[in-house]
């Protein structure tokens, strides 16, 4: 429906979103290690979350174990089935995950991110307890991120590509209202297709709730006001009218 391309959004609070590089850094690298890799079938029961073996309904074969299944909650995020699918959901956190580290500072967002994950799949899990089909993807831990970003940022313009193929700017409201929205009307009317979109929505419902109580004091929600750069603000008050100029600015 819509692809995001960019936002009109700066830091605030950090110099770089270092997390956000680094998740999108850790999932191509073991993308391309998969692809690399003719066993990787395995990888995907190993390290993906299976909801009949997390609530023992099956069993996983011993060679295929990599991991106690608790762990797959997460690891489950860094796995994706094919090339769009990983560049969809990496497109996602480069636009908005940015801004939500910003939000929260580094290490929350690391913890923020896990926790929307491990939502997602709880949830799946709670719907089909009996699938014995490896869930994959990071799509729980962004729709997290897009929740969050709603709720953050709803007024600043996005650049989407509508239907995939009409640029428009646009309040960052307009689509992601529009995908929450279509994510709980696909859960609610199921369907037949390989998407989860359980997932989606307990990622949704996490990182709505944890945005709210991780986020910095100073940051507010809702984009009440506009909080600027402390080095902007600092240069919009020493060019005030009738402000004398630092000494760096004197004559020499």
């Amino acid at each position: 429906m819509f692809i995001p391309l960019h936002d009109a959004n700066s830091l605030k609070h950090i110099r770089l979103q270092y997390i956000t590089l680094a998740i999108i850094a850790a999932n191509v690298v073991i993308f391309l290690m998969m692809a690399a890799d003719a066993g990787s079938q395995a990888t995907v029961y190993g390290l993906g979350y299976v909801p009949a073996v997390v609530h023992d309904v099956a069993e996983l074969p011993p060679h295929l174990v990599i991991l106690p299944e608790g762990f797959t909650y997460v690891t489950y995020a860094f796995l994706h089935g094919d090339f769009l699918h990983l560049a969809g959901n990496m497109l996602f956190l480069w636009v908005f995950g940015d801004n939500v580290e910003d939000a929260l500072g580094h290490f929350r967002f690391l913890l923020f991110y896990l926790a929307c994950a491990a939502a997602g799949a709880a949830l799946h899990g709670m719907l089909a307890p009996g699938s014995e089909i490896p869930l994959v993807g990071a799509s729980g831990a962004i729709a997290g991120i897009v929740a969050a970003y709603l709720i953050l940022h709803p007024r600043v313009k996005v650049w989407v590509l509508a239907f995939g193929r009409i640029p428009l700017r646009i309040p960052a409201f307009v689509p992601l209202i529009l995908w929450v929205g279509f994510q709980l009307l696909m859960l609610a009317v199921g369907d037949d297709s390989n998407i989860s979109w359980a997932t989606h929505v307990g990622g949704i419902l996490c990182g709505a709730f944890l945005i709210v109580i991780l986020k910095r004091p100073e940051v507010p929600l809702f984009d009440r006001r506009i909080v600027m750069p402390a080095a902007v603000e600092t240069a919009q008050a020493d060019a005030a009218p009738g402000r004398k100029p630092p000494a760096r600015w004197g004559r020499q």
